[in-house]
C-alpha cells in the first residue's frame, strides 16, 4: 500500500542503502557486462524517455538505431544488413528462430543448435514449439559439425552457431556451418552477443559474419563488450524480408505495422551504443579489446603457473580453468563441466588480476 510521499533526500537516503547490497564490479570475475562508459550513461540520459516503440514520435531516436545497425553491419561485413535494437542476446535469438520457423514452412520444426549453445535457445524453442536438437562438442569445447550435419532431416528449418561461446571462449566453425547451410538450404543463425564486439578487433581472427553466404542472421549485444548501457543487444538479417513474417499490425501507433517482439522499446540504450562507438571509433575499440585480450593471457599464465591449466585456449576473453576451489570475497562462476569460469571485461584491470592471482594461490 503507497504511503505518504518521502522527501527526495530520504528517498536517496534509502536508495543508496539498498544500492550498497549491490556487488562491487572490483571482484566480479564471471559477469559478460561491465562500467557502462561515460558516454553511454550521458547519452542514454539524453533520451531517456525515448520509446523505439513508436518510432513517429521519436524520429530523431529512430534515426538512432538506424545508424547503430548500419555501424555494426559494417562490422559485420554487410552495411545494409536489416536489423533493431532488442533487449540483449535473449530476445535476438528467440527472434532469429522465429524468423527461420515462418520461413522454413515445416509442421513439425526442429533447430540443431550446439550442446554448448546460451540457456536462451532452450527458451526459444520452448516458447515457439521447435524442437531443439543438440549437437555434442568436440574435447576443444566447439561444436562438432559431423555431429551436427547427421541430426539434420527433412523437418529440420535451421542451424546455430556461437561466436564466443559464454563458457569457454571459444567460436564454432562457422564457416563450415555456412557451407553446411548453403548446401541443405537452411537458415543459419550465429549467436555473436559476446564475440560480436570483440572478434572484428582481433587481427586474424576466424570468419563468422555475413561474409560467409550461408550466414542468415547474427545477434550482438553492445551492452557487453560495447560498453552501453542496459538493455542494448541487436539482430540483424542478410535479408530484409525476413522481417515480414514477424510482422504485426499495430493500427493506434505512428507505424502501421511492427516486427519486434518487445512494444515498447527504451531508446536510451541505443544512443548509449552508438555514442560508444562513435567516440571510441574502430582504433578505441582495438584498444579496449587489446586490453582485455591482454588480461585474458595474464590471467592464464597466472592460473596455469599455480597448477590450474586452462581448460581450453579462447578465442575472445572468457577462460576457464581447472580449479575446484573460488577465493574468498571473488564472484566467479562454473561451467556445466565444473570449470571455474572467468571474464576480462573492460572494468578488469591488471591490478585486479594480480591481487586474485594472490588469493588462489593462498586457497
Amino acid at each position: 500500500m503507497l504511503e505518504d510521499g518521502l522527501r527526495e533526500d530520504e528517498l536517496f537516503r534509502h536508495l543508496s542503502s539498498i544500492k550498497e547490497k549491490d556487488r562491487s564490479y572490483r571482484k566480479v570475475l564471471s559477469s559478460m557486462c561491465s562500467i557502462p562508459h561515460p558516454v553511454a550513461v550521458r547519452a542514454h540520459n539524453i533520451f531517456i524517455e525515448s520509446n523505439l516503440g513508436d518510432p513517429g514520435l521519436f524520429m530523431g531516436t529512430a534515426s538512432l538505431e538506424a545508424e547503430l545497425i548500419e555501424r555494426l553491419g559494417s562490422l559485420m561485413s554487410l552495411p545494409k544488413a536489416c536489423g533493431y535494437a532488442t533487449s540483449g542476446g535473449t530476445e535476438s535469438n528467440i527472434q532469429a528462430l522465429r524468423i527461420a520457423r515462418e520461413n522454413a514452412g515445416k509442421k513439425s520444426p526442429n533447430v540443431i543448435i550446439p550442446k554448448s549453445a546460451h540457456f536462451s535457445f532452450e527458451k526459444a524453442c520452448d516458447i515457439l514449439s521447435i524442437e531443439m536438437r543438440q549437437a555434442p562438442s568436440t574435447e576443444k569445447y566447439i561444436v562438432d559439425t559431423e555431429r551436427m550435419e547427421d541430426l539434420i532431416d527433412g523437418n529440420t528449418m535451421g542451424m546455430v552457431g556461437v561466436a564466443g561461446t559464454t563458457e569457454y571462449g571459444t567460436v564454432d566453425p562457422i564457416e563450415h556451418l555456412s557451407d553446411i547451410a548453403l548446401d541443405r538450404d537452411l537458415f543459419l543463425h550465429v549467436d555473436a552477443a559476446f564475440g560480436g564486439l570483440v572478434l572484428p578487433f582481433i587481427k586474424g581472427s576466424p570468419p563468422f559474419d555475413f561474409r560467409l553466404d550461408g550466414v542468415s542472421s547474427i545477434s550482438v549485444d553492445p551492452h557487453k563488450m560495447g560498453m552501453s548501457t542496459i538493455p542494448c543487444g541487436c539482430i540483424m538479417v542478410r535479408n530484409p524480408d525476413f522481417f515480414r513474417s514477424t510482422e504485426v499490425d499495430t493500427p493506434y501507433l505512428t507505424v502501421k505495422k511492427e516486427c519486434t517482439l518487445c512494444g515498447t522499446r527504451p531508446g536510451g540504450p541505443v544512443a548509449g551504443a552508438l555514442a560508444v562507438l562513435d567516440h571510441l571509433g574502430r582504433k578505441g575499440m582495438i584498444k579496449v579489446v587489446e586490453r582485455c585480450m591482454y588480461n585474458t593471457r595474464f590471467l592464464i599464465r597466472g592460473m596455469e603457473e599455480l597448477g590450474h591449466p586452462v581448460a581450453v585456449h579462447p578465442s575472445v576473453n572468457v577462460a576457464s580453468f581447472s580449479c575446484d576451489e573460488n577465493p574468498d570475497g571473488w564472484i566467479v562462476s562454473r561451467t556445466r563441466h565444473g570449470h571455474m569460469r572467468t571474464v576480462c571485461m573492460p572494468h578488469i584491470t591488471r591490478e585486479t588480476l594480480e591481487e586474485f592471482l594472490k588469493d588462489v594461490g593462498e586457497m
